[in-house]
């Protein structure tokens, strides 16, 4: 007997740049509090091409195994959420008290919004984690959990995929957390993405752009193991760097099947060979002295790159007063050794989960590890710039920024927010300087309280460490209760790119907005400060330039299939007529989520119509 299923829905090369070297201060070993070795050297060998032809660019369709992303279970965990529940309480009786510390504009000249369009598409994952980079030849590469795409500057859309498509190997079934890297020094883009946590054969996944331009050139696809003490760990919440001639990605390992915290581990690869095509040396460290959780290792933040090593630093999940240093000090070829350091700091804590306009579910805030970070060297002095959040009074979350001068392992924090009104959270930082001499950083990130949908916004710290007014980038058009009714996850990350080739400080970046299904989507924008630099002016709402015109609207549905079949997913009007087809292809075993850009469709009934070659499936 046949089964249908209809549903319905109405719409009202190679190689660095010979001034890419920038130094590295060694640090003063007899202040280290610990040390760890290489592991012997493995070889990953080249797995593939990619060429993957682009999607529709105008319906974006997008069919996806769907996935509800949960955080493993971190150290701390029960003490953090304890710590959020008695904050929660705190928060409650100090809404509408604004304290000393709310946003100001005194010096730093607050963000202009240039151009800016809707990203990467939700095709079912809650949270999205953004990342983006940026080339010097204009070419932005932007992703979000399971979905990647290419832009121009003027924000025209030059390819779209999503990941399980645009990687196009069998062998893989789910991947999340991408990370892509624009290096400057070599002129290329690496992208990174994991197999899902907690599951087995826990996969890294690396790719390197073959030209400066991966539209019109491929990438170069590596796949090797997440499990590197070969015990059934799982890899997850990467991080990526790079120095003159070596890729470092680090991640948590978690147990299976209980996905409580392991260790965390650092990969320390030849990117050299990566970039060629052939295959590249690699290394691992484990049993990393200071037990970190979550390592932040930091590129350098203008153009070119440091080394040989690399600079990487962890916070504690919970709150401490103390930032953990670490230095790789030499290249794989010279008996590199990761040296561990203890940096005193103003002490930090987690604060409350954050609210939004129009429902009682939060928006879950994570907790205080580092999120963002770079590197710059100046007359002899080495500073680390990185970001976190952290409560900044009555348990509200605020930024913390944080300048850690490596030659005296000092650090200098500054926090900024707006205790009583706003969550300020997962911000993410970059250099907006146009030399070395210059500290100033834009900082993007996540706000959200009772009085507002969440939004995305950017902020400006100076060279003097004063803050500008933050400036709102985009606006909700509802809250977001995609996954949970109660504790929606709001992470993992905002996504911030420093523009290398223009004359004057500019940065692209992306972060999450809540679309009016009540699920999350991208939003893509450049900043830059005003024209004239000496005038501290004030962004109006009307400035703003929205592209493209009119702006995409994402569908999504969701369907289960007992096994993986063969389907064909169309959309016919209400008097039968084939409006468009748009999926011919596998479906997947369990639930699946379908989405496609719905502005294309004028006003009217639709159906969607999803069979397979032998029945229409209904319920």
């Amino acid at each position: 007997m046949k089964k249908h299923l209809l549903i319905i829905i109405v719409f009202i090369f190679i190689g660095r740049n010979a001034t890419s070297q920038n130094p590295m201060i060694k640090l003063d070993e007899s202040k280290k509090v610990g040390s760890t070795s290489k592991s012997h050297t493995y070889t990953m060998q080249l797995k593939g091409e990619i060429h993957t032809p682009t999607s529709d660019l105008k319906w974006k369709p997008a069919l996806t195994k769907k996935i509800i992303s949960s955080e493993p279970q971190e150290p701390d965990a029960e003490l953090i959420e304890k710590i959020k529940a008695e904050k929660l309480i705190l928060k409650s009786q100090s809404i509408g008290n604004k304290s000393e510390n709310s946003e100001k504009s005194i010096e730093a000249f607050t963000p202009i919004v240039g151009t800016n369009y809707l990203g990467n598409l939700n095709t079912g994952f809650s949270p999205l984690d953004n990342n983006i980079a940026i080339s010097n030849g204009g070419i932005i590469v932007s992703v979000s959990n399971d979905v990647i795409e290419y832009d121009d500057m003027s924000g025209t859309n030059l390819y779209y995929n999503p990941l399980l498509t645009f990687i196009n190997d069998a062998s893989i079934t789910g991947v999340c957390d991408p990370v892509v890297h624009y290096d400057a020094g070599s002129d290329r883009f690496i992208l990174f993405c994991q197999t899902s946590p907690l599951g087995s054969n826990s996969r890294i996944l690396i790719f390197f752009s073959q030209t400066n331009d991966p539209n019109t050139g491929g990438w170069w696809y590596y796949n090797f193991t997440g499990d590197p003490l070969s015990n059934g760990d799982a890899f997850d919440y990467p991080k990526l760097a790079v120095s003159t001639d070596e890729l470092f990605i680090t991640g948590n390992l978690f147990s299976e099947p209980s996905g409580t915290f392991d260790q965390s581990v650092i990969y320390q690869i030849n990117k050299i060979g990566g970039y060629a095509g052939g295959s590249a040396n690699y290394v691992c460290y484990t049993g990393i002295s200071g037990n970190p959780f979550t390592l932040l290792p930091v590129s350098y933040g203008q153009n070119g790159n440091y080394g040989p090593g690399i600079y990487l630093i962890a916070t504690t999940s919970a709150g401490g007063s103390t930032i953990k240093l670490y230095q790789i000090t030499n290249n794989l070829s010279n008996s590199p050794v990761l040296n561990y350091y203890s940096v005193s700091t103003t002490a930090y804590s987690v604060a409350a989960d954050a609210q939004q306009l129009g429902t009682t579910c939060l928006l879950n805030t994570g907790n205080c590890r580092a999120l963002s970070g770079f590197y710059l060297f100046n007359a002899g002095v080495g500073t680390i710039h990185f970001v976190f959040h952290s409560d900044i009074g009555s348990g509200w979350h605020g930024i913390n920024y944080n300048r850690l001068n490596v030659n005296t392992q000092t650090n200098q924090s500054s926090t900024y927010g707006l205790v009583g009104s706003y969550d300020y959270c997962y911000p993410s930082v970059v250099s907006f300087a146009t030399t070395p001499a210059d500290n100033s950083v834009m900082i993007g990130f996540g706000r959200s309280g009772s009085t507002i949908y969440p939004e995305v916004r950017v902020v400006n710290c100076d060279n003097s460490m004063n803050w500008s007014s933050s400036t709102l980038v985009k606006a909700s058009a509802g809250y977001v209760s995609y996954t949970s009714s109660t504790n929606e996850r709001w992470g993992d990350y905002t996504g911030t790119t420093r523009n290398h080739s223009s004359s004057t400080p500019s940065i692209w970046m992306n972060g999450m907005f809540g679309n009016s299904s009540n699920h999350w989507d991208t939003w893509v924008a450049e900043i830059h400060v005003p024209a004239d630099a000496g005038i501290n002016e004030i962004t109006k709402p009307n400035s703003l330039k929205v592209f493209p015109n009119p702006i995409a609207e994402t569908f999504n549905v969701n369907f289960t299939l007992s096994e993986s079949t063969n389907l064909n997913i169309s959309i016919v009007d209400i008097t039968g007529k084939l409006v468009k087809e748009l999926y011919n292809g596998k479906g997947f075993e369990g639930e699946n989520n379908f989405s496609f850009n719905k502005s294309n469709l004028t006003n009217g009934t639709y159906f969607i119509i999803i069979k397979n070659n032998k029945s229409i499936f209904k319920n």
